[in-house]
């Protein structure tokens, strides 16, 4: 939401936007993710125990079980469940073409909270996260990641012709803006880093309600990602999103990356899936897959998951 980091602290990534409406709110795709997720949960609360052989063997039981379970946050594009109900999504789209390609061939949805993904999947709870989570240092201390299947921006949803002219997160510290981000969002530490106090930032569910906040003009802008900014914008009378920018960490521009995350024992998987993944971007397959959910060539990417998790990162 994507993903940032999505914080855990404060997806990324992550999100409602696109074929949503202005009502749908996160809790509701949750409620729509668990009522589909439970179908499968009878009998099996859990999945088996982390193998504690050299690399892991979770890939072979995912074969032989011909069902991998994938930890969602129920946030559009990333990973949600659609009006007919069906399980769909940049991430969970992506996961049916390269676990097919490894042997299995069903996905199987697992809501829960974004906050809660990678608790849930250290606890056995899931096989994977496919919720378009960014990847970044204190996450890398705590799962592993395949590359990024996607690279984002940030952008802010202000009010029609931004009126306070904010294009970044000093802006919103010189302009004393009120601002707002996501449960969960990088974007919290973003607007830290530049100034802002962190008790000022109004904390909304996600995207549709930072949207809201704008327009009732609670708040000067909301910070999210540039592809959930700009969808969940389309439809509003009041508000638009900002160009794409690069927060600054540590000074710097930053780029951040989503990518699917895995239990620290399971490297064979990971790498089993990297190597998928790596195909479909070569090919362009990663592209055409990603597109329908808003994604555009620009964010498409080459960054690793070495590079975003820092030179020291075990995995």
């Amino acid at each position: 939401m994507a993903p940032p980091l999505r914080n855990d602290r404060g997806t990324n990534k992550p999100d409602t936007v696109g074929g949503s409406t202005a009502g749908t709110t996160r809790r509701s795709l949750l409620a729509g993710v668990a009522a589909l997720g439970a179908l499968g949960a009878a009998g099996c609360t859990r999945v088996a125990t982390a193998s504690t052989t050299d690399g892991g063997d979770l890939l072979d039981r995912l074969k032989a079980a011909g069902v991998v379970r994938l930890g969602i946050a129920g946030e559009i594009p990333f990973g949600y469940i659609d009006k007919d109900g069906e399980l769909t999504g940049e991430a969970p789209e992506l996961a049916r073409v390269i676990f097919k390609r490894l042997g299995v061939d069903k996905v199987q949805p697992v809501p829960t909270e974004f906050g809660s993904l990678i608790p849930g999947l250290n606890s056995q709870q899931f096989d994977v996260v496919a919720a378009g989570m960014y990847v970044n240092a204190e996450r890398c201390e705590q799962v592993i990641f395949a590359d990024p299947d996607y690279q984002m921006l940030d952008s802010f949803i202000v009010r029609k012709g931004n009126p306070k002219d904010l294009h970044n997160y000093k802006d919103i510290v010189a302009k004393k803006a009120k601002f707002a981000t996501g449960t969960g969002y990088a974007e919290i530490q973003y607007a830290v880093e530049a100034g802002y106090k962190e008790s000022d930032i109004l904390i909304v569910p996600d995207q549709v309600a930072g949207l809201n906040a704008v327009e009732a003009g609670r708040v000067d802008a909301f910070a999210g990602t540039a592809l959930t900014t700009r969808e969940v914008v389309k439809k509003s009378g009041k508000a638009e999103a900002t160009d794409a920018f690069a927060p600054l960490v540590d000074g710097k521009p930053h780029v951040d990356g989503g990518a699917f995350a895995f239990r620290p024992t399971e490297t064979k998987l990971r790498d089993a899936f990297n190597v998928e993944l790596h195909a479909l971007k070569k090919s362009g397959e990663l592209f055409r897959i990603l597109r329908p959910f808003g994604f555009t060539k620009a964010e498409m990417t080459d960054l690793t998951a070495k590079e975003l998790c820092g030179e020291g990162a075990s995995g």
